[in-house]
């Protein structure tokens, strides 16, 4: 009886088995018989705009033969994007899985002998382009050949040997592509590289810091909604009543932070884009000026994502350039804080990378970084049109501070963009703080900051009941600290420091505010 149900299921697993080969073999006929794409079951890629998105700009698209058709550009260039992407990977794992969907034989065979060689080698190359400009040469009559030039197409590139990164850096070069379509796709056949004499071009920026030097303001987030003011959670009323709460107390300037997950990455959330501008529109009526952080809870870095977060950047930055309430554009929040994880010449060279963007976008607008502390503020500090750097430790120890980066970076203007004393009185700091050790912070700070004329937005506005565990962890000791950074409490009353920063600003002449009639505030019911 045992060796018949032995048999049984020798039997029964076999038949599986075989059903299920039979399965995989059908679905993959089927597949490839349906004109899906290629790409997709072979997990070359995924959809190409969450993915890869380099900065294209059609030179010129006319051709003297047969007219382009709109269509076909756009199949030419998702099909020519692919190719870049597929040999971006390549180039990193030294395999040559998907290279035969988007290049003929001919043109793989360069590619092939690159990648022998660096398997040999242990080389491996982490590269993106950041920017494409292709023109069209030639269109043939039977639409199954496309000649174009691709002028000035920036790389960035990575180098690693057994892992180790050996260099970095940025090329320049124009291309010249002969494609042909093949089964309804767009495969390169031949890519000539023709090096450019012309260096990277720097832009050339005018800008007049003066504004910079009256910076008097706040880090804000609404009380009841911090960390997480964009969709659903925006509400115009608040933001316009916390804003005339601003301008009273005699300050000028708000910091505001994007959430680089939470508005859509490299696709914007319109309607948060929308309410980031109304916020503008908002601080414009009560005479507030804005500084736009644009990267808030991101931390990657890597080359592949590189693309993504140019077009994040892009869409804020040409969206809002020409707003009056605009004062100047932060990259990102405390970047040194990944160093440890993600690498510090990683991450420098992302920012590096974005600083140059950013001049491309806007060139009348300074650009800066908010770096954790005085000491990660002298990097880069070159780059960037004023430096940025936050401070929470003693006030006893600030001037210090402040001298060293003075003496590091004597030729830029420099903004303490984030400083602030927790009230916390609990059990998580043995009943140590109060209201009254705040406001002894905030007097002595202030005193520093009139008389060395520095610029400065403290942290925060309120105080807040709830903490989300994404911006500092589970543990219970730093959420409760976190709570109490404002000046004015969880019921909206004002703590001790607020008078003590009111006063401190209202004495200091042309930095306060008047205050903004009734009849110049924002029309809210025109805003969604």
């Amino acid at each position: 009886m045992n060796r018949s149900l032995y048999r049984a299921l020798l039997i029964v697993s076999f038949l599986g088995l075989n059903a299920i080969i039979l399965f995989g073999i059908g679905s993959i006929w089927s597949y490839f018989n349906t004109g899906a794409d290629r790409a997709s079951i072979l997990h070359v890629q995924e959809e190409l705009n969450q993915v890869y998105r380099p900065k294209i700009t059609w030179e010129d698209t006319k051709n003297e033969g047969r007219p382009m058709e709109r269509q076909t550009r756009e199949a030419i260039e998702k099909d020519y994007l692919s190719a870049w992407y597929v040999r971006n990977i390549a180039l990193e794992t030294n395999s040559l899985f998907g290279i035969a969907d988007y290049y003929t034989d001919s043109a793989r065979l360069k590619l092939h002998d690159i990648l022998d060689i660096n398997r040999k080698s242990g080389t491996n190359l982490k590269t993106t382009t950041i920017e494409h400009r292709p023109k069209l040469e030639f269109y043939s009559e039977d639409g199954k050949l496309v000649v174009l030039t691709d002028k000035n197409v920036l790389t960035y590139q990575e180098v690693y040997s057994a892992g180790v990164p050996i260099s970095k850096g940025k090329s320049i070069a124009t291309y010249q592509v002969m494609l042909l379509l093949e089964d309804g796709f767009w495969r390169i056949r031949h890519m000539v590289k023709i090096p450019n004499e012309n260096q990277l071009e720097q832009v050339q920026k005018d800008l007049k810091l003066e504004s910079i030097s009256k910076i008097r303001g706040v880090n804000y987030y609404p009380q009841q909604t911090p960390w997480n003011m964009y969709g659903t959670s925006y509400n115009k009323e608040v933001v316009s009543e916390d804003f005339r709460t601003v301008q009273e107390l005699g300050l000028n300037t708000l910091r505001l932070f994007v959430p680089y997950e939470a508005f859509g990455q490299a696709t914007i959330e319109p309607q948060k884009l929308n309410q980031l501008e109304h916020t503008l529109n908002i601080a414009q009526a009560f005479d507030l000026k804005v500084i736009i952080t644009l990267f808030d809870f991101y931390g990657d870095y890597g080359v592949r994502d590189w693309t993504l977060t140019h077009r994040h950047a892009e869409q804020i930055v040409t969206r809002l350039k020409n707003h009056k309430a605009l004062l100047a554009w932060d990259i990102k929040n405390e970047p040194d804080l990944d160093f440890d994880t993600r690498g510090k010449e990683k991450v420098l060279a992302w920012l590096e990378q974005m600083i140059s963007n950013m001049n491309q976008w806007d060139n009348s607008h300074p650009v800066t970084i908010g770096w954790s502390n005085p000491e990660a503020a002298t990097n880069l500090s070159q780059k960037v049109d004023f430096v940025s750097f936050h401070y929470y430790r003693e006030a006893s120890g600030f001037s210090k501070a402040f001298q060293f980066l003075r003496n590091k970076v004597p030729n830029r203007p420099l903004v303490l963009q984030e400083f602030g004393y927790s009230s916390y009185d609990g059990i998580w700091n043995a009943f140590s703080g109060s209201e009254k050790d705040q406001a002894t912070y905030h007097q002595e700070m202030q005193k520093i900051l009139k008389e060395e004329h520095i610029p400065f937005l403290f942290w925060t506005l309120y105080d807040f009941k709830e903490i989300p565990t994404s911006v500092v962890g589970k543990l219970p000791w730093r959420k409760a600290r976190q709570k109490y950074f404002g000046i004015l409490d969880s019921d909206r009353n004002p703590k001790t420091s607020h008078a003590i920063i009111g006063k401190s600003v209202k004495n200091e002449k042309g930095t306060a505010n008047q205050t903004v009639p009734l009849s110049a505030q924002p029309n809210l019911k025109s805003m969604p």
